[in-house]
C-alpha cells in the first residue's frame, strides 16, 4: 500500500493541498516524479537519494514511483524534497505512517540532509491552518515566517534526520514560539518630512494623497526634490494594520523577496520600477503568471521616475489595475488575479531638457519638442491621476535654512483621523477611501451646497472637467474636508481641490 503525505504548492498567492504518495515496485532504483511537476521537482529525486543515504539508512534497491496530487495543478521548485523523502521512509517502515496524517510538510533537502530556505511559507502555513491541519513542519530558516500564522503549531526541521527521529519517537522537536504580531516595535521612516526644504504645497498634496488614497503626478525641473518627496509619502501614510502587513508580505514571501531575517513586513511597500520595464515586469505575467511591481506595490507606493520616458503600452496596461484595483493575468491554462491597491506617484520634467518654465535656466527644446513629449502620456491615463502638482525649484534661503519642517509622524496623524473617519463612512464599501469611492458613493457623501455647487459648475466649463474628472475634484473635496474634520464641503476645499487639476484639460 502506498505511502501519503501532505505539503502544498502555490497557484497565484494562494495554497494549494498537494498530496505525496509513494509506492514501489521491483526494480534497479528508479525514481519517477509524476503529477506534473517543473525541473526543479525533477531534480530532487538524486538530492532525495543522496539525504537518505546519509541517514544510518540505506536507500531502497526498488523502482518508486512519487504521484504528487492532484496531478492538473503544477507544481514548482524545491519544496517538495521534504515530503517525499518522508513518503520513501515510510514506504520502507522507517516511520510510521500514523505520525504524519495531521500534518503539512514542506522544504528543500541539501545533499547532507539538511534543510534550506523554501520561499512562500506564508500562504502555506495559511492554508495548513484553514483546512485544519495541526502542524505544518518548515525549514528552521522560514520558522518565524510561517510561525506568523496563529493557531497552527510550527515545528522548525534542520534536517532529515532531526525529523525522522521526531516522528519515531526518539527525539522532541520543540515548536517555534508564535510571534505576537502586535508587540512588534514601530520601524523609523526612512524619508521624513522635515528634512524637506521648502515644497510645503507638494507636501500638502501629498497629504492629501495619503489621506484618500489618491494617485499624484509631479512635474518640475530636474534637481527639485520630487523623488525626495516621493519617498517620503510612505511615512505619512497610515501604519498597516495586521491584515494588511500579512497581505503584503504573503506576495514578497512567494516571489522569495522577503528580506533576511524579516519575516513581516511592517512599512508601506515603495517600489520605483526602471523606465526600461516592460509591461509584464510591471503589472505581472508569464507562462506562469506571476505577479509584477504593481502587485509588489500593494498597500503602498508605485513610484514612476521619467514618467514619460516609460513605454507607451507599459503605462496603459496600468489604466485598469488603476481603476480595479487588481489585475486579472489570463492564460490558455487559466487566470489568475492579483492584489494591486497601491497609491500611483509619478514624477516628470515638463520638457525633454528639464527647463521649460524654469526662472532660472533657460529652456532649450523647440516649440515642437515639448507638445510632443507631453503627448507621451495619454489622456485617458492622465484622467485616473486625481493630483497634478508643479514641483518648482527651491529658493537658496530655504535650501540653507536650519528650520525644519513639520515632522511625518505628526502629518501621519491627521491622516489617521481622515482614514477613520472614512473607513466609518465607507463601511459596507470593500476599499474604504475616498479615492475609491464609488459614482453612489460620491452622490451620497460628496453633496455640494449653492455656492460650491455655483463654483463647480464654472470650474468645470473653464477646464473642461470631464465625467470621471470631475467626481475626481469631489472625492478630493472630500478628503480637504475630512483632513479638518468638516462634516460639510465647503467651497475652500473645493477650490482647493481645483488647484490640483491639469491645466491643460481645456
Amino acid at each position: 500500500m502506498p505511502s501519503r503525505v501532505y505539503s502544498c504548492a502555490v497557484v497565484g498567492l494562494e495554497g494549494v493541498l498537494v498530496e505525496v504518495e509513494v509506492d514501489y515496485s521491483y526494480g534497479l532504483g528508479f525514481i519517477n516524479v509524476v503529477g506534473l511537476p517543473n525541473t526543479a521537482v525533477k531534480e530532487s529525486r538524486e538530492r532525495i537519494r543522496a539525504a537518505i543515504k546519509n541517514l544510518p539508512t540505506s536507500f531502497p534497491r526498488k523502482s518508486l514511483v512519487i504521484n504528487l496530487a492532484p496531478a492538473n495543478v503544477r507544481k514548482e521548485g524545491p519544496a517538495y524534497d521534504l515530503p517525499m523523502a518522508v513518503g520513501i521512509l515510510i514506504i520502507r517502515g522507517e516511520i510510521p505512517s500514523c505520525t504524519v496524517e495531521d500534518m503539512i510538510i514542506v522544504g528543500e533537502l541539501s545533499l547532507d540532509g539538511t534543510t534550506r530556505h523554501t520561499p512562500g511559507l506564508l500562504p502555506m502555513a495559511a492554508m495548513a491552518r484553514d483546512l485544519g491541519f495541526k502542524t505544518i513542519c518548515v525549514p528552521a530558516v522560514d520558522a518565524a515566517e510561517a510561525a506568523l500564522i496563529p493557531d497552527l503549531e510550527v515545528l522548525p526541521i534542520r534536517s532529515l534526520f532531526e525529523l525522522t527521529q521526531h516522528l519515531i519517537g526518539a527525539q522532541n522537536i520543540e515548536p517555534f514560539q508564535n510571534i505576537a504580531i502586535d508587540e512588534l516595535p514601530e520601524l523609523e521612516t526612512q524619508t521624513d518630512f522635515q528634512e524637506i526644504k521648502g515644497q510645503e504645497h507638494v507636501k500638502r498634496a501629498l497629504e492629501v494623497a495619503a489621506a484618500g488614497n489618491h494617485n499624484l503626478l509631479m512635474t518640475g525641473p530636474p534637481g527639485a526634490g520630487k523623488t525626495l518627496l516621493a519617498h517620503s509619502l510612505p511615512g505619512i501614510m497610515p501604519r498597516m494594520s495586521i491584515d494588511e502587513a500579512l497581505d503584503v508580505t504573503r506576495i514578497y514571501s512567494i516571489l522569495d523577496q522577503l528580506p533576511s531575517e524579516t519575516p513581516l513586513l511592517q512599512h508601506r511597500p515603495f517600489r520605483a520600477p526602471h523606465h526600461t520595464i516592460s509591461h509584464a515586469g510591471l503589472v505581472g505575467g508569464g507562462t506562469w503568471p506571476q505577479p509584477g511591481e504593481i502587485s509588489l506595490a500593494h498597500r503602498g507606493v508605485l513610484f514612476l521616475d521619467e514618467f514619460p520616458e516609460f513605454g507607451r503600452r507599459v503605462l496603459e496596461v496600468l489604466r485598469q489595475p488603476l481603476e480595479d484595483k487588481e489585475v486579472t493575468i489570463s492564460r490558455a491554462q487559466g487566470s489568475l488575479t492579483f492584489p494591486a491597491n497601491f497609491s500611483l506617484v509619478a514624477a516628470m520634467n515638463p520638457c525633454p531638457c528639464g527647463y521649460y518654465g524654469d526662472p532660472v535656466k533657460v529652456c532649450t527644446c523647440s516649440a515642437s519638442t515639448i507638445p510632443r513629449y507631453q503627448k507621451r502620456l495619454s489622456g485617458p491615463l492622465l484622467d485616473r491621476i486625481d493630483i497634478h502638482v508643479d514641483v518648482p525649484r527651491v529658493d537658496f534661503d530655504k535650501l540653507s535654512s536650519d528650520r525644519l519642517g513639520e515632522p511625518s509622524r505628526t502629518v501621519r496623524k491627521r491622516v489617521e483621523r481622515a482614514r477613520k473617519k472614512q473607513e466609518e463612512r465607507l463601511s459596507d464599501s470593500p476599499r474604504g477611501t475616498n479615492g475609491d469611492m464609488i459614482p453612489r458613493e460620491v452622490r451620497e457623501f460628496c453633496s455640494l451646497d449653492s455656492k460650491c455647487q455655483t463654483l463647480i459648475r464654472s470650474a468645470t466649463q473653464q477646464l473642461g472637467l470631464s465625467a470621471r474628472a470631475y467626481h475626481r475634484v469631489l472625492k478630493l473635496s472630500r478628503t480637504i474636508a475630512d483632513l479638518v474634520g468638516e462634516k460639510d464641503i465647503s467651497p475652500i476645499h473645493l477650490a482647493e481641490a481645483l488647484q490640483y487639476q491639469p491645466r491643460d484639460q481645456h
